[in-house]
C-alpha cells in the first residue's frame, strides 16, 4: 500500500506549511512520501489481521508532525540526506500512533482523527494489542538505526508513561516517603503533563534530525530544547482549537475536552480567575459538562475569556522559546522553514 502525504501542497507548501522555498519544499515532500511508503510497508508486514487494525490510523491520516520535524531539522546538517532521517520520522510517528491506541482505550474514544476510534469499532484489548504490535515494529526499525537511536526512544518511551501516569493520578500527585497527597501548581502540572506526553516524543524526533545529518552535539541539544518548546506549544494549541474548532478540522467533537472534564490551560486559568463577570463560565467548566446547550454556552464564553487570552500568552512564550533556538542555529532555508513550521502552529488558534 502506497499512500500520498497528508496535507500535501504545491510550491512552497507542505502539509499546510508554507515553507517559503520551493526547492526544499520539494526534497522534504518527497522525503515525506518515503516516510509514507516505508509506513504503510512496515505496518503491513504483519499479520492481515493486525494490520488491518494497526493501519486504520494511518489511513485516517493525521498530520504527520513527528516526521515532518525529523526531516526538516535535518535539513540543517551538513548530511540532509543520510537514510536514518526517513527511518526517524517513521520510527517517531509509529510510536505516535502506538500511544493514540491507548489513549483512546483508556478515554474510551468514539472517534479519532474524523473516523470511529480502533477501541469503538473493535475492541479495548484489540485496540491494545494494536497499539503494542504498533510499537514492536517501531523497535525493529529503531534497531536499525543503531544503539544511539534505541537509547534515545528509550528515554522517552519513560517520559511518556511518566505523563500518561501523572495525568491519570491528577494535580495531587503522591508524596513517595509518607504515601500522602500534596498539591502541585494546576498550570506546572499541566505543562509537565503535556511535554511529557507530547513535548518529549517531538524533541526527540528534533533531536534524530540532528543526530543524523551530522550536527555537533551542542547543536543536537539546541535541537532537543526546540522540540521540547515546540511541543508544548502544538499541544497547548491543539488544547485552544478543542474549545473552537469544527469537527471537521480537529477530527473530534468540538468541545470534547469540556464534556470529559479535562483541565486544558485555558480552563485552569479560568478556574484559578475571580472576575464576577465570569462566574457562570467557571461554574460551567468546574466539571465534565454533559448537556450540549451548556457545552455550546461554555465555548462561547472561553473565546472572550481572561483564561483563554492567558493561555495565548502562554503560546507565545513557548513559540518565543523555540525561535530563541533556532537563532543560535545554522541559518539558511532550513532554519527559515522552522520558524515557519512554528508560526503555524500558533496560527492554528487564530
Amino acid at each position: 500500500m502506497s499512500s500520498s502525504v497528508p496535507g500535501a501542497g504545491e510550491g512552497s507548501v507542505v502539509a499546510g506549511v508554507d515553507l517559503k522555498d520551493a526547492e526544499l519544499a520539494a526534497t522534504i515532500r518527497g522525503n515525506m512520501q518515503k516516510v509514507e511508503d516505508l509506513l504503510a510497508e512496515r505496518i503491513n508486514s504483519g499479520e492481515p489481521f493486525l494490520a488491518e487494525i494497526a493501519i486504520h490510523l494511518v489511513k485516517a491520516g493525521g498530520k504527520r508532525f513527528r516526521p515532518l520535524v525529523a526531516l526538516m531539522t535535518g535539513q540543517l546538517g551538513p548530511s540532509p540526506d543520510h537514510t536514518n532521517l526517513v527511518k526517524a520520522g517513521v520510527a517517531c510517528e509509529l510510536v505516535h500512533l502506538a500511544t493514540l491506541y491507548h489513549d483512546d482505550v483508556m478515554d474510551e474514544a468514539d472517534v479519532r482523527r474524523g473516523v470511529e476510534a480502533a477501541n469503538s469499532r473493535w475492541t479495548n484489548s484489540m485496540a491494545i494489542l494494536a497499539g503494542d504490535f504498533l510499537f514492536a515494529h517501531s523497535s525493529m526499525l529503531l534497531a536499525e538505526m543503531g544503539t544511539e537511536a534505541v537509547h534515545q526512544i528509550a528515554e522517552t518511551f519513560s517520559q511518556l508513561v511518566t505523563g500518561q501516569m501523572r495525568e491519570t493520578i491528577g494535580r495531587l500527585g503522591v508524596d513517595e516517603s509518607k504515601g500522602a497527597a500534596r498539591p502541585t501548581d494546576p498550570v506546572e502540572h499541566y505543562v509537565r503533563v503535556i511535554w511529557e506526553k507530547t513535548g518529549s516524543l517531538i524533541a526527540t524526533a528534533s533531536r534524530f534530525g540532528g543526530i543524523y545529518s551530522g550536527m555537533s552535539a551542542a547543536q543536537v541539544e539546541s535541537l532537543g530544547r526546540f522540540g521540547d518548546a515546540v511541543g508544548v506549544a502544538f499541544q497547548i494549541a491543539d488544547d485552544i482549537i478543542d474549545i473552537s474548532s469544527a469537527s471537521a478540522e480537529s477530527g473530534k467533537v468540538p468541545g470534547t475536552d469540556l464534556r470529559e472534564g479535562v483541565p486544558t490551560l485555558p480552563i485552569i486559568y479560568v478556574l484559578a480567575g475571580a472576575d464576577p463577570a465570569e462566574k457562570r463560565l467557571r461554574e460551567l467548566v468546574s466539571a465534565p459538562i454533559e448537556d450540549d446547550v451548556d457545552v455550546a454556552e461554555a465555548i462561547a464564553l472561553l473565546g472572550d475569556s481572561a483564561g483563554m487570552r492567558q493561555a495565548k500568552e502562554k503560546l507565545g512564550e513557548y513559540v518565543a522559546a523555540a525561535e530563541a533556538e533556532l537563532d543560535a542555529l545554522p541559518a539558511g532555508p532550513a532554519n527559515d522553514a522552522l520558524r515557519e513550521l512554528v508560526r503555524f502552529t500558533v496560527s492554528r488558534v487564530g
